[in-house]
């Protein structure tokens, strides 16, 4: 058993807390962490992509859920999977 880092993009509002609050995210770059988006060759965890959560590089994640928790909507989730 897994668990998995899910976006349900139709209930994202495109606020970007879980980008900002991703602790990989902002280990990487500075401007993802303080909410200036990417730059560069910088790949993040997550992004709003089209004005919703996407989850770019799923097998960076730590599994923390600090971006769960960042989310207002509920619209990233630690899922297990099969």
């Amino acid at each position: 058993m897994a668990i998995k880092l899910v976006a349900h993009r139709e209930l994202c509002h495109g606020c970007g807390n879980c980008v900002v609050a991703c602790p990989v995210n902002a280990s990487k770059s500075t401007e993802i962490a303080g909410g200036k988006g990417t730059s560069g060759d910088v790949e993040p965890v997550i992004l709003v992509d089209d004005g919703a959560i996407k989850i770019n590089r799923s097998k960076e994640c730590k599994e923390c859920a600090t971006c769960v928790k960042a989310c207002p909507v509920g619209a990233i989730a630690l899922e297990v999977v099969e």
